[in-house]
């Protein structure tokens, strides 16, 4: 016998997908949920005045599959984000997070984002005010702004969070840059310091959560072993088998059922007079590096974007590569006969894991109950 089987561990640690805007909507999330059951999920970013004044449905919206979920609040008036606080409790969310670390010129506009880095007393102002709704508050932060000190911009912001009871600190492992950096520079230009972050954490009895240029397994696991909780920004999206990875289910069969189960809901989806193309989206890195990934991602970003598609989109592409699949299995076990007959086994560069096989057999199950994460971070789960 000749086996070739890749094996993933689980990370027993808090795992987190950052909230990134135009991308961890209800559909991204969903998907990530089925990926990873243990996953904590953040929406996109929604200013309390919209909370309060918008179309509620459209903004705060979600899936009852997708708890733990925290909604991410922006804003600077502690009024204001109380009552948007008390707003996500009706709704059902499990956490709500204020957003200290966006470095856009709209949120700047706004006075609020990565500039409260620069008031650590209005930011405690802010929390405490956001604690009213009844439901754990958490914070998202930067190292600090501009020529700020690290040291001291960071801690005053943490002691403030502190002392107005939040659940969890986060915080992305690079300063912000307010002028001279347009937000997608801010997330790769300043420097990376994990180390600021397990220095608070060492401090701090509070959960510590590192987000930042984390972008496979073996970065979660390194950070894991250093703070309380990891979180995953655009590697979440670009190559979504990563949560699925960290849960132990990465696998080409696992990663499928959780594709071919998105038929039923984009079906329910666009029976209720929603677009396919925001369902796919979150799907196209999902397969990346397999063979017949690319003709797939085409299929979807081609075909599911026209006003007329239908859930069949789907249906078709995953057909294709699950024929894929199976044809180069085929190739992988009997180049595995032959070299196996010679008493050699050097995995062919065409051939894909044995596994890959098993891809039709595969259920699309429900994802578990979460279990309880790391430290005191963990709400009670609506779900339960």
């Amino acid at each position: 016998m000749c086996p070739f089987r890749t094996v993933w561990t689980p990370v027993t640690a808090e795992i987190a997908v950052a909230p990134m805007m135009d991308w961890t909507d209800r559909h991204c999330r969903v998907v990530h949920r089925r990926l990873n059951p243990a996953l904590r999920l953040f929406t996109e970013m929604v200013t309390a005045k919209a909370v309060i004044h918008g179309d509620r449905e459209r903004l705060l919206g979600f899936d009852a599959e997708e708890h733990p979920l925290v909604l991410q609040l922006g804003g600077a008036d502690p009024k204001e984000l109380a009552e948007a606080s008390r707003i996500a409790a009706e709704w059902g969310y499990d956490e709500v997070n204020l957003n200290v670390g966006c470095p856009s010129d709209r949120v700047q506009g706004g006075s609020f984002g990565a500039c409260l880095m620069r008031e650590p007393g209005l930011v405690g102002e802010c929390l405490a005010a956001m604690g009213d709704g009844g439901i754990p508050v958490s914070v998202k932060c930067r190292l600090g702004v501009d020529d700020q000190d690290t040291e001291t911009a960071l801690d005053a912001v943490a002691d403030a969070a502190v002392a107005a009871g939040v659940s969890a600190i986060w915080v992305h492992a690079r300063k912000a840059w307010l002028q001279g950096l347009s937000p997608a520079q801010n997330r790769d230009v300043p420097p990376l310091d994990y180390d600021r972050v397990h220095r608070l954490h060492a401090r701090l009895d509070t959960f510590v959560g590192i987000n930042g240029g984390i972008v496979d397994a073996d970065g979660v696991r390194a950070q894991a072993a250093a703070v309380d909780g990891v979180m995953i920004g655009r590697a979440a999206y670009q190559r979504p088998g990563l949560l699925a990875e960290l849960a132990g289910r990465g696998s080409f069969a696992e990663r499928f059922a959780v594709a071919r189960s998105m038929e039923e809901y984009a079906r329910a989806w666009c029976d209720a007079g929603g677009r396919l193309a925001p369902v796919l989206k979150p799907l196209l890195g999902l397969f990346h590096g397999e063979p017949g990934a690319r003709a797939f991602r085409r299929t979807l970003s081609e075909e599911g974007h026209r006003q007329e598609a239908t859930p069949a989109v789907l249906a078709a592409a995953l057909d294709r590569l699950e024929g894929e699949a199976a044809r180069t299995a085929e190739r992988a076990a009997q180049y595995a006969a032959e070299t196996c007959a010679e008493g050699v086994w050097t995995a062919p560069a065409h051939a894909a894991p044995a596994h890959v096989a098993d891809a039709r057999d595969a259920g699309a199950s429900a994802p578990a109950a979460r279990e309880t994460g790391r430290g005191s971070h963990t709400a009670p789960l609506a779900a339960e």
